[in-house]
């Protein structure tokens, strides 16, 4: 039958076991451990005492200069010729093809700021229920028919090629940065419509204008409700 050993009896044993002879001395392992400890550190203090209080500085001071050099992220978009200049050409899927093509035909001529703004309108209108779901299906939404077009330049009759490289370059460049996501929709508060300071349609004065940017003059449909 086993012997039972109570909890005070098994933490005399271990203390027993743990006790370790050195020298013919009996040390605990507390004991033990903290001598060797000591000399650690002794020997670490010994290691200290030969480097210069110089470079003691340099190893224990803050990175400082370091966290300087850290690039933030900038805290506004920039809308700028330079840096659109900067950006390597731009390529994309049909959506893309179609949004520069009417960043070209419809805003080549405002200023960067006014370029986006057309984009985000067309980006709206997608993604809103109102409209087709693609950008291509809002830009081309009633060509064809006569009065239902949506944007000029796929019912005026005009022809549709691309003469100013450049300006074509730039614009293909701001859809891309509308489609990827790179550049904020922030500019027209929302808009899903727009017009040039030289006419004023009938809806215009139903719609609340969002923004006011170059030639054109931007709009937010009204919210339809049962009471509409």
């Amino acid at each position: 039958m086993p012997f039972p050993i109570g909890p005070k009896m098994f933490r005399a044993a271990s203390v027993a076991v743990l006790t370790i002879v050195l020298g013919g001395t009996s040390v605990s392992a507390n004991e033990l451990l903290s001598t060797r400890l000591g000399a650690l550190l002794g020997l670490e203090r010994d290691a200290l005492a030969v480097v210069p209080s110089s470079r003691l500085s340099a190893l224990t001071a803050p990175p400082a200069a370091a966290a300087r050099e850290i690039v933030q992220a900038p805290t506004s978009f920039d809308y700028s010729e330079s840096y659109l200049a900067a950006l390597p050409s731009a390529a994309g899927g049909e959506d893309w093809q179609c949004l520069s093509e009417a960043l070209y035909f419809e805003a080549r001529g405002e200023s960067v700021r006014g370029m986006f703004a057309v984009g985000e309108v067309i980006l709206n209108r997608a993604a809103s229920p109102a409209f087709p779901r693609s950008v291509c299906g809002v830009i081309h939404q009633g060509t064809g028919q006569r009065y239902a077009c949506q944007f000029t330049y796929t019912c005026d009759g005009a022809s549709d090629a691309i003469h100013e490289r450049a300006a074509y370059a730039q614009v293909a460049k701001i859809a891309q940065l509308l489609l990827d996501g790179t550049a904020p929709r922030n500019l027209t508060d929302g808009a899903t419509h727009y017009h040039t300071r030289a006419v004023s349609p009938s809806w215009a004065r139903r719609f609340p204008q969002t923004a006011q940017i170059g030639s054109h003059l931007f709009y937010r449909q009204p919210v339809q409700t049962a009471s509409n």
